[in-house]
């Protein structure tokens, strides 16, 4: 039998965190303003499926924020993070921006978001990557979420 979240289709704000970490990523590589490449993705890619002010949220305020969040990933990381590929870096940032900026999302939400990007984009191995990164990165910002019962 099928499992039902699994196959349920991804929502509005998933498109956004996937659309987002296709902008990220070119904005990591190319060096083109955020607004620019915002601009196009709203312009030109499939965005329909997308919560368009989410997706906007996100790639407006991680580059603006992006010193912030590299600072609370850099402690979890096993190498510097310009040495991480650059669509697991993305994802991380999306992912540590959602643990810093959105209290009302669980945390568990947020990792497996992460996750199912970096199995979509990333590298063979990367999600392990990006769910272990996040994961000691939630367990550190969101303390009282980790002790609640379930």
């Amino acid at each position: 039998m099928a499992d039902p979240i699994r196959s349920k289709k991804p929502g509005p704000r998933s498109w956004a965190r996937r659309c987002a970490a296709q902008a990220l990523y070119e904005w990591q590589v190319s060096g083109q303003q955020p607004s620019q490449i915002a601009a196009q993705f709203l312009a030109d890619e499939d965005l329909n499926k997308a919560d368009p002010d989410y997706f906007r949220e996100l790639v407006y305020q991680v580059p603006a924020r992006v010193a912030e969040i590299d600072a609370a990933l850099e402690p979890f990381l096993d190498r510097p993070l310009v040495q991480v590929d650059p669509v697991e870096r993305a994802i991380l940032r999306i992912g540590g921006y959602e643990l810093m900026q959105h209290p009302e999302l669980a945390y568990r939400i947020i990792i497996n978001e992460a996750v199912e990007l970096a199995k979509m984009f990333g590298a063979e191995q990367g999600h392990r990557y990006v769910n272990g990164i996040l994961d000691k990165l939630a367990r550190a910002m969101r303390s009282v979420e980790f002790s609640a019962p379930s």
